[in-house]
């Protein structure tokens, strides 16, 4: 059973759910765009020995008072260490799936002494091209036409044969990304893609144990220097790959126990 908690933080009320297994170091999970803590349902079947610590990311999911507006990357990460704070969390293992795994880079960067051990699923750490950028501008102007906007979404996150394969990776798309309106779409795009930074020199830097896993046809490419894990599908692995990416935590666990 998870304990629904409404942690106040700076950017606002951030819907956070903990399964609590006494004497255990808390795993935290955090979701990439247009999705919720549900993304993560497969691999939590997997750790039931462990304290699960999943979030809703700002304005997804139960995660909807935001009071600041113009939130950035930066601001999620700062986020996040205000979780672990309201807590009185001293060491967590983070793991994320893209916009996540930028969220726990960023606050590992900023209080390495918090987290023992990261693994990072389909991280875009390059900031996008100006070319990019400008497609994101124009797919925008799509928003409003939701059902369209959204099947192109999911095209771009999964790869063509996990949508034929297993039509419900769409169903569970369609509940997380019906939750958002069209200014929080733009706010997400905004804040994690748009603007998103550079940051491979975060992660040459990194004081953390850590790990990485991508899809095969994943359109973020591999992250220097972190040991990878390839597997099969596209950008949401957690869906696509659920077992790998369950064993893929469990080796991430096993970085702290050397």
């Amino acid at each position: 059973m998870h304990d629904l908690t409404l942690v106040p933080t700076s950017i606002g009320q951030i819907a956070t759910y903990i399964k609590l297994v006494p004497n255990t170091v808390p795993v935290v999970l955090l979701h990439g765009v247009y999705f919720d803590h549900h993304l993560w349902n497969i691999q939590e079947h997997g750790l039931e020995d462990v304290t699960i610590i999943a979030i809703d990311m700002p304005m997804h999911g139960e995660s909807k008072y935001i009071i600041k507006k113009k939130w950035t990357l930066e601001d999620c990460a700062i986020m996040l260490l205000e979780i672990l704070d309201f807590f009185q969390i001293e060491k967590v293992i983070g793991i994320g799936h893209s916009w996540g795994s930028m969220t726990l880079l960023k606050a590992a960067s900023m209080r390495p002494k918090s987290f023992l051990a990261l693994g990072f699923c389909n991280m875009p750490y390059k900031a996008p091209s100006l070319l990019r950028r400008i497609a994101f501008r124009l797919q925008s102007m799509a928003i409003p036409f939701r059902n369209f906007y959204m099947q192109k979404a999911a095209q771009a996150l999964f790869a063509k044969a996990s949508l034929e394969h297993n039509p419900g990776l769409l169903v569970e798309f369609t509940n997380c990304f019906q939750k958002l309106t069209d200014s929080e779409i733009r706010q997400t795009n905004r804040a994690v893609i748009i603007q998103a930074e550079n940051t491979e020199t975060l992660i040459r830097d990194l004081k953390v144990p850590a790990l990485a896993l991508k899809g095969e046809e994943d359109y973020v490419e591999a992250p220097p220097v972190l040991p990878l894990t390839v597997v099969a599908g596209g950008h949401t692995s957690p869906l696509e790959a659920g077992m790998e990416v369950s064993m893929f935590i469990r080796k991430v666990i096993q970085l702290t126990e050397v």
